[in-house]
């Protein structure tokens, strides 16, 4: 007859090294994860100083109020790789315009961001080759119409495709 013994295993202090070891590991992994994610996105600063931000408020304000009792509506496109933008008074008027220049920010990356400076394309419309990647856009239009100030469009838009939805 063979006796087959069975040998017991014991908890050690190896074990519990291990455990320990295992438990943090995956706490410090997790930690330079979201760590190297929160560095790499956005950052959350709207504006560099705040104060300064604020005591400029009123003034921006009464010129956004200014520049809608003029009437003017801007018509952007993007499609086939091509950035357009024209401007027509409360007529339905082209606006001569002297320069065009359009900045596409990403809501959540800076690092996406991009400044295009359009030319003369046609009569009154401005254009540059220019395809911004799919998502959410905050597109903000300077234009030099020959005001005090220049002109501002700032639409928040989709693209999908390589064009305005």
């Amino acid at each position: 007859m063979s006796a087959h013994t069975q040998k017991n295993r014991e908890f050690t202090g190896r074990h519990m090294l291990l455990i320990i070891l295992s438990f943090f590991g995956v706490i410090v992994g997790v930690n330079l994860t979201m760590a190297t994610l929160a560095s790499t996105s956005w950052t959350g600063l709207v504006v560099e100083n705040s104060y300064v931000a604020s005591q400029q408020f009123n003034r921006k304000a009464e010129e956004g109020r200014a520049q809608a009792a003029l009437g003017w509506t801007g018509k952007l496109t993007i499609s086939w790789g091509e950035v357009r933008y024209s401007l027509n008074d409360a007529a339905g008027k082209p606006v001569p315009l002297r320069s065009v220049k359009v900045l596409f920010r990403h809501p959540a990356y800076e690092g996406a961001d991009k400044a295009v400076t359009l030319a003369v394309a046609s009569g009154q419309e401005f254009a540059a080759r220019h395809t911004p990647r799919d998502g959410v856009w905050i597109v903000e239009v300077d234009t030099d119409a020959g005001l005090a100030e220049s002109y501002r469009d700032v639409r928040r838009i989709m693209i999908s495709h390589g064009a305005l939805q």
